[in-house]
């Protein structure tokens, strides 16, 4: 173990030991805002200082097998044991580096799920339709809470947009790698002669932030529009101006929320989304002015790249960043993400360690 990480690991450990300290005093409830922040700092390193003091118990019992190993009767236990230590080290070595790799801050906020329909006309709107009720399945299998903030439905079924809130513990941890294009290819209802056709649609992923007050955003800057909520075909939701438009004058974005019949409600949540949109908008510019040239590959998110295809006569799905392909698309389809998710976290994790090394 490098220096610098025993060393950050030895600052982490006496750290845990004031915050017992303190938090067994009486008088650290009395401030409820800070004893909640301590107990949030304690509940982040104890599982690390865990981690350092099962790593000391494997440095410990290595060293003294290693002394054994002069005694002949105890020599043969010994190597065994040496071999034991040394595997036991390598592995709390590799979990420590991971369970101090930045955190990402958003990593266990809710989130919006933007889905698109992209090239392709009515069979890309279809395929919408089919992620919205594949990232559905997973969020359930998740037990998140999954509610729908506004859809265009298109003619034949499907969404030419739809836009749901997940609300869950680490939401966003999980879903954050999904935005980007994605790609179908397979045969349409509508095909007659059978041709395999190409269609695409986007997914954005956008952290929920903490309150609408957290971004700036002037009221002088916006333009609301009230308007009746109608489906697919024009059929009314309601009779009452009960869905609302948003425009952020300065940047474009536009928002509509019709879900709810309360034109409160759907204000509120309109106002969320536009929040959430331009805070992304402003993280991202951050990140490309401090970005080295070692770009990250999973983790740049841009819309208009290709990141994953969906094979439906060959049964298979390809994440191009990764170029990881599995044959099990039905399994996926129901909402079976979490070997994507995985090999995307870990690719991630990988990353994220060698560049720390250089």
């Amino acid at each position: 173990m490098k220096s610098s990480i025993r060393d950050k690991l030895e600052q982490l450990t006496r750290r845990k030991e004031e915050l017992d300290a303190i938090l067994g005093d009486e008088q650290a409830t009395r401030d409820m805002d800070n004893y909640r922040r301590l107990t949030r700092e304690h509940a982040e390193i104890d599982p690390v200082v865990a981690l350092y003091a099962a790593y000391q118990g494997a440095e410990a019992n290595l060293a003294t097998a290693r002394e054994m190993l002069g005694d002949p009767e105890m020599k043969e236990m010994a190597e065994e044991e040496i071999v034991a230590a040394d595997a036991e080290i390598a592995r709390l070595d590799d979990e420590l580096q991971k369970a101090l790799l930045p955190k990402d801050p958003n990593d266990e906020r809710n989130l919006f799920l933007e889905i698109r329909a992209g090239t392709g006309g009515d069979e890309s709107a279809l395929f919408a339709g089919d992620l919205y009720r594949m990232y559905s399945r997973y969020s359930e299998r998740q037990g998140w809470k999954v509610e729908q903030v506004s859809a265009s439905e298109s003619d034949l079924g499907g969404f030419k947009e739809v836009i749901v809130r997940i609300a869950g513990n680490g939401a966003y941890s999980k879903l954050k790698f999904e935005s980007g294009g994605h790609r179908v290819q397979r045969v349409p209802e509508t095909e007659a002669q059978g041709r395999i056709h190409t269609s695409a649609c986007t997914v954005a992923v956008l952290p929920e932030v903490d309150e609408v007050g957290d971004v700036n955003i002037n009221p002088a800057d916006l333009r609301i529009d009230t308007f009746r909520a109608s489906g697919a075909g024009g059929q009314h939701i309601n009779k009452t101006d009960s869905a609302v438009r948003i425009t952020h004058l300065p940047t474009g974005i536009v928002v509509e929320c019709q879900d709810d019949r309360s034109q409160h409600r759907n204000k509120a949540q309109a106002m969320s989304v536009l929040a959430a949109r331009i805070k992304d908008v402003q993280v991202r510019e951050q990140q490309q002015k401090i970005a080295s040239e070692r770009k990250s590959l999973i983790g740049s998110g841009d819309r208009s790249e290709r990141i994953r295809t969906y094979n439906f006569p060959q049964g298979r799905v390809t994440d191009h960043r990764i170029n990881l392909t599995l044959y099990k698309l039905a399994m996926v389809m129901e909402g079976d993400l979490d070997e994507l998710i995985g090999a995307l976290t870990a690719e991630h994790q990988a990353e994220l360690l060698a560049s720390l090394a250089e």
